[in-house]
């Protein structure tokens, strides 16, 4: 069976792989890995790394200088313009949050208008277990019901934003039935499919598979593996046709343990993706591929 007649493609294109950077994330700090970046001219700067590294996204989400997760809407203007000054990479806005009314969530995208925003698709335990001290990390409920992706649906119609579709088990993928008959969501559908967090699909080939399985037919989807078990997702999903995310929000390491940056993230995912027979993407090629006008 060639690339070309991979079932498992779907609307992704089996020549080209779209990667993304999830630059900073909400919760990992300089503590965990110094290379995190915080401010905007440090996303900006790493956005650009990582576009040369063979990025065609930057997933971002804002940071205080100190590295305190922010919604203002300032720091997300100021965060745009700077990528956009140094890189064409495709700008891509985290919504997800614990806590945050959803109104300082919309008011950004509608302020800023990025080309892409990320969009939960489902509620969900979210947690951390650490088996060497037997207790959480952390340990939280995420809410996404239905109401608040409605709105937010609604808000990214409005303004052109393209939704990322971020789904943490299997029932969130078929969470977007009710959206595709109202007509809030149309074909193709951009989906993220994320592995490996404690209340969600644990991590593994088997998962993906079932995963990609269920989308629909001409949707896009890229892979979200979680912490060290990122690589093989990773190999699989650039065999399988589909897109992949790494980055310093997912995972701090090289598949051989070193801690690494962003770009370096990147680089090693273009390569793994060149040993399969596809090449990374351009910005360009990833607004084609995606849908993104």
């Amino acid at each position: 069976m060639t690339m070309l007649d991979q079932e498992s493609t779907k609307g992704n294109d089996p020549e080209r792989v779209v990667i993304s950077a999830a630059l900073t994330g909400a919760l990992t700090t300089r503590d965990q890995c110094e290379h995190i970046p915080y401010t905007p001219e440090e996303i900006a700067e790493d956005a650009a790394a990582a576009r040369e590294a063979g990025a065609s996204v930057a997933h971002i989400h804002a940071r205080t200088d100190d590295g305190a997760p922010t919604f203002d809407t300032g720091t997300y203007r100021e965060i745009h313009e700077a990528v956009r000054e140094r890189t064409d990479i495709v700008i891509n806005f985290s919504t997800g949050a614990v806590g945050e009314p959803v109104e300082s969530r919309l008011e950004y995208l509608r302020a800023v208008e990025p080309e892409m925003a990320a969009l939960n698709m489902g509620s969900m335990n979210y947690a951390k277990y650490s088996e060497s001290r037997d207790e959480f990390v952390f340990d939280t409920v995420f809410e996404n019901p239905f109401s608040e992706i409605r709105r937010f649906l609604e808000t990214m119609n409005e303004h052109g934003i393209e939704p990322e579709l971020e789904c943490f088990d299997t029932g969130h993928v078929g969470n977007i039935r009710p959206f595709l008959e109202s007509g809030e969501l149309a074909h193709p559908i951009h989906f993220s499919l994320i592995m490996g967090v404690l209340g969600g699909i644990p991590a593994s080939v088997e998962n993906l598979a079932h995963q990609v399985r269920g989308l629909p037919d001409d949707a896009t989807w890229q892979v979200i593996g979680i912490s060290r078990d990122q690589w093989q997702l990773v190999a699989a999903a650039l065999a399988m046709g589909g897109n992949v995310r790494v980055g310093l929000e997912d995972n701090f390491y090289l598949p051989a343990g070193e801690m690494a940056t962003n770009a370096e993230l990147v680089s090693k995912v273009a390569d793994l993706a060149r040993d399969v027979g596809r090449e990374p993407a351009t910005p360009d090629e990833a607004r084609e591929i995606l849908d993104i006008e």
